[in-house]
C-alpha cells in the first residue's frame, strides 16, 4: 500500500515540533553509535560521542533544523550533567583512603599536566600565528567546557570557540587514549583513569567510568582537580606571555 507523501511530511512537521523526538534522536544516535563501537571491538575513531555529534548535527543540516529548536528537547540530558557530575563524589569518597594515600603524586601530576597543557596550547597558537584573543580561547581546553569557557571569558578569549575546541580534546582524548596507553603498556586503572581525566576532562571520564571503576574514580580526580589548579595558572601565565 503506498504512503501518502503529504501525509508524511505533515508527521515529519509534527515530530519536528514535538520536544520529544529530539531527545529520542540524540539518544537513538548514541545507542547506534554504542553499537557500533562494540561491534568494532572498540575502534578508537568510532568514539561513541564523537559518532553521535556527527549523526545529530549532520541531521540538523540535512534538515535546517535550528539549534533552538533541537535544545528545546534535549535540554533534559543538559540538565542531566550537573546530577551526574555531582554523583562522582560518591565513588571518590568511597575510594577517598586510596586517593588521600597518593595525594603527593596525584597534586604533582596535576599541576605539571595542568601547565603543559597550558604552555603548550599557547606554543601551537604562536606556531600557526594565531592572534592573542584566539590563543586566549585555545589555553584552557584541557580542562571541562564550563570551566574552560569561564576562563576564556576572564582573560578574554571567545567562551564560544572555547567550547568546541574543549570538545574536540576530549573526544580524542577518549578516543584515542585509551589505545595511546596500550601501546605504552599501561595496565594499572588509576593511572590509566587519571591520565584520561587529566587529558580529556569530563568525555574522558565519562569513557574511563563505563570501563572500569578504578580508572573513572581517579579520572574523575584528574578532571576536578585540573578544573581548579588550570583556572588558577591561565590568567597568571596569560598575563605573564602577553
Amino acid at each position: 500500500m503506498m504512503t501518502d507523501p503529504s501525509r508524511l511530511y505533515e508527521i515529519w512537521v509534527y515530530l519536528q515540533a514535538e520536544p520529544l523526538f529530539w531527545l529520542t534522536l540524540t539518544i537513538g544516535a548514541y545507542l547506534c553509535a554504542d553499537f557500533l563501537y562494540q561491534k568494532t571491538n572498540l575502534f578508537p575513531l568510532l568514539n561513541p560521542v564523537a559518532m553521535s555529534i556527527l549523526i545529530v548535527s549532520g541531521c540538523l543540516l540535512i534538515f535546517d533544523i535550528e539549534y533552538e529548536r533541537y535544545f528545546s528537547g534535549a535540554k533534559f540530558i543538559h540538565f542531566l550533567l550537573g546530577p551526574a557530575t555531582v554523583a562522582l563524589a560518591v565513588p571518590i569518597y568511597q575510594n577517598w583512603r586510596i586517593i588521600r594515600s597518593e595525594s603527593m603524586v596525584i597534586l604533582t601530576v596535576i599541576i605539571l599536566g595542568s601547565v603543559f597543557a597550558v604552555l603548550i596550547s599557547y606554543g601551537l597558537g604562536l606556531l600557526f600565528g594565531l592572534d592573542s584573543v584566539t590563543i586566549a580561547s585555545l589555553m584552557p581546553r584541557s580542562v571541562t567546557a564550563p570551566i574552560a569557557m569561564g576562563i576564556s571569558e576572564l582573560i578574554g578569549g571567545i567562551p564560544s570557540l572555547t567550547a568546541i575546541i574543549t570538545i574536540i580534546t576530549g573526544i580524542i582524548g577518549a578516543s584515542l587514549g585509551t589505545f595511546t596507553l596500550d601501546i605504552l603498556r599501561v595496565k594499572n586503572m588509576a593511572a590509566r583513569g587519571f591520565g584520561i581525566g587529566l587529558a580529556s576532562h569530563g568525555i574522558g571520564t565519562a569513557r574511563a567510568m563505563s570501563r572500569n571503576q578504578t580508572a573513572g574514580v581517579f579520572a574523575a580526580v584528574a578532571m576536578g582537580l585540573s578544573g581548579i589548579v588550570t583556572s588558577l595558572i591561565v590568567p597568571l601565565v596569560f598575563q605573564l606571555l602577553f
